[in-house]
């Protein structure tokens, strides 16, 4: 097996008796039901194979873009989620009073720069509208992209997440325009280009090859993480 598969098989083979109660149900019945989107789909049919091989059962509940995971974790429509960074999951939780909680990493997903119109940072015009994620976390995070892309720069106290107010510095004369960011792709056509989520870009067709630039320096405070209801997280502590 996979030296990085162990530490998620434990996981899942701890919540799956957390979740069931005892050791007969993990064996006949018990499965973890993972919330994800669609760019996560292909790891996580491998998981599943992989997985079975250990004994674990998985069910895999894909979500559109147009739906948070973890309001679906918080229903207890699923067990876990894996489709976000931590200070995603974070803003989450201070806007909907929750309480999910990572108990794993899995990838960096980096943000990335498309334009339908434009090839190269270069022939991006002053005074360019560019649309970015509408939520505080990725916004930021797009802040850091357009900065690190040379297009402006963030505030000295720059604490991560985004809004009219966090540019100090904007020689081209920017127009950021936030949107959902389910929908940047689609309003690629009326702006100059739009900052794009990897999952949402994938969605739409779109791959890293075709952004202007994605993130590098900026993505790996990024790092995607495997997100459980933070009472099975206690109950996974425990039953050691």
């Amino acid at each position: 097996m996979k030296k990085w598969l162990f530490p998620l098989f434990i996981v899942l083979s701890v919540l799956l008796g957390a979740c069931s109660g005892n050791a007969k149900a993990v064996d006949e019945q018990a499965t973890v039901k993972v919330g994800i989107r669609s760019s996560e789909l292909r790891t996580w049919e491998y998981l599943k194979e992989q997985a079975e091989k250990e004994g674990i059962k998985i069910e895999i509940v894909n979500f559109s873009s147009a739906y948070d995971p973890n309001q679906a974790l918080v229903e207890g429509e699923v067990d876990i989620n894996a489709f976000q960074h931590v200070a995603y999951l974070e803003s989450f939780n201070e806007n909907t009073n929750s309480e999910v909680v990572p108990i794993g990493t899995t990838i960096i997903a980096p943000l990335g720069l498309y334009s339908s119109k434009y090839q190269a940072l270069s022939e991006i015009p002053d005074g360019a509208q560019i649309a970015v994620p509408n939520d505080a976390p990725n916004w930021g995070r797009a802040l850091l992209l357009l900065q690190e892309a040379g297009l402006l720069t963030v505030v000295d106290d720059f604490d991560g997440f985004g809004g009219e107010d966090k540019i100090k510095e904007n020689p081209k004369n920017i127009e950021i325009v936030p949107v959902d960011g389910a929908n940047a792709p689609r309003v690629m056509e009326d702006v100059a280009a739009s900052v794009i989520n990897n999952g949402v870009s994938l969605e739409a067709g779109l791959t890293l090859k075709d952004a202007i630039i994605h993130e590098s320096q900026t993505a790996k405070p990024y790092i995607n993480v495997i997100a459980a209801r933070d009472q099975d997280r206690i109950r996974k502590f425990s039953r050691r």
